[in-house]
């Protein structure tokens, strides 16, 4: 027999970001497990209803970077 003891330091990380009227949004949760990212999940949220967690990998996530930038850049003109 042999005693195994497993310890996992987890972390879950939530962002909120809504309208100014509060109403509607996006929801992005990440979660760590020793120090690395497991799973980065969004979904939107209208009134009281939340949309289905759609999960996306880190590539996704850096388009979703370029993009958002791209738009942010075009707002400022």
């Amino acid at each position: 027999m042999a005693l195994r003891k497993t310890q996992s330091n987890i972390v879950n990380i939530g962002f909120h970001i809504s309208t100014e009227d509060d109403r509607s949004g996006v929801q992005i949760s990440q979660s760590i497990v020793n120090g690395q990212s497991t799973a980065v999940s969004f979904r939107t949220l209208n009134g009281a209803r939340k949309s289905a967690a759609i999960e996306l990998d880190i590539s996704a996530i850096a388009d979703l970077r370029e993009a958002l930038t791209e738009i942010l850049e075009a707002s400022e003109v």
